[in-house]
C-alpha cells in the first residue's frame, strides 16, 4: 500500500484518509490501488466495525487525476476502457462494503470524487464542502457510479441537471436535496463524524450488515422477495449474541452492550 492512502484505527472504527493533498487527493490508479487493499483488509478485520472515508488537507477529492500516466497509458499502452473497468471494480468494492461506511467531505468532491463520497452509507459534510459532476466540463460521461446513485438520491430530473451542466453545489444545497445526511462547521467535523462513529462501532454488527444490504437491494427487488429476505436476515440476527443481550438488557433495563457477533 502506497502513502497515497492512509489508515489509522481507534475503537472499532477503520479512517481511510485519500492523501494527495498537493493536488487536492486526486484520484490515480496507484491510489486506487490502495483503497482496494485497504477496504479488503478492514473487510476481513472483524475489529473493524465501521469504515469512515475523507481526504487530507481540507479537501476529500477533486475527482480523477487526468495526468495519471498509469491510467492513460504510459509505458506499454493501456486500453483505456480496460482502465475504466478498474475503476469501475473499486467503486463496486466501496458499494459492497458489508459494514457501515461514512464518507467525511471536507473541500471539494468533484466528479469521481463526488460519486466516491456518495457510494458511502452516510455522507457527512463541512459548511465549506462542494459537489460537482464536472464531467461535462470537461468533455467526458459522467462514471463512479453516478448515473446509477444520483438518481436514486435525487430523483431523474435532479440527477440530469446535476450531470449535464456540472455546477458546483454548495453543502447546504446538497444537503437540501438529498445528497447529503448532515451538514456541521469544518472545525466539528472530526467530532460529529467519530460520534456517528463511534455509534454504529457500538452497534449490532451482524444486525446492521443485513439492515445494509437489505436497504440496497430495495430498488430492485419485489415487495415479496423483500419480505422474504427480511425473514431470512431475521432468522439469522435472532440467533446473534447481540440480540440475546439486547433482551437481557431490556429486561435488566439497561443500556445494551453490543460485541458484534
Amino acid at each position: 500500500m502506497s502513502d497515497t492512502v492512509l489508515v489509522e484505527r481507534a475503537d472499532g472504527v477503520a479512517t481511510i484518509t485519500l492523501n494527495r493533498p498537493h493536488k487536492k487527493n486526486a484520484i490515480t490508479r496507484e491510489l486506487l490501488d490502495s483503497l482496494d487493499a485497504a477496504l479488503d483488509a478492514i473487510a476481513r478485520d472483524p475489529a473493524d466495525r465501521v469504515l469512515v472515508l475523507t481526504g487530507a488537507a481540507g479537501d476529500f477529492s477533486s475527482g480523477a487525476d487526468l495526468t495519471d500516466r498509469q491510467a492513460i497509458g504510459a509505458g506499454p499502452p493501456q486500453p483505456f476502457l480496460t482502465h475504466m473497468r478498474g475503476v469501475s471494480d473499486s467503486i463496486l468494492r466501496l458499494h459492497r462494503f458489508l459494514k457501515p461506511t461514512i464518507a467525511a467531505v471536507d473541500g471539494v468532491a468533484v466528479g469521481m470524487g463526488m460519486n466516491m463520497a456518495l457510494a458511502c452509507d452516510l455522507v457527512i459534510a463541512t459548511d465549506r464542502a462542494r459537489f460537482c459532476e464536472i464531467f461535462p466540463r470537461r468533455g467526458l460521461a459522467i462514471d463512479a457510479g453516478g448515473s446509477w446513485i444520483l438518481p436514486r438520491l435525487v430523483g431523474l430530473h435532479k440527477a440530469k441537471e446535476l450531470a449535464f451542466f456540472g455546477d458546483m453545489v454548495p453543502a447546504a444545497d446538497a444537503h437540501a436535496m438529498g445528497l447529503v445526511n448532515l451538514v456541521c462547521p469544518a472545525a466539528e467535523l472530526g467530532v460529529v463524524v467519530d460520534a456517528w462513529a463511534r455509534r454504529l462501532a457500538t452497534g449490532p454488527t451482524v444486525a446492521l450488515t443485513l439492515t445494509k444490504s437489505l436497504l440496497n437491494n430495495a430498488f430492485s427487488t419485489s415487495i415479496d422477495q423483500a419480505l422474504e429476505d427480511e425473514a431470512r436476515s431475521q432468522h439469522v440476527t435472532y440467533s446473534t449474541e447481540d440480540a440475546k443481550e439486547a433482551l437481557a438488557a431490556f429486561v435488566g433495563k439497561r443500556e445494551p452492550s453490543f460485541k458484534g457477533r
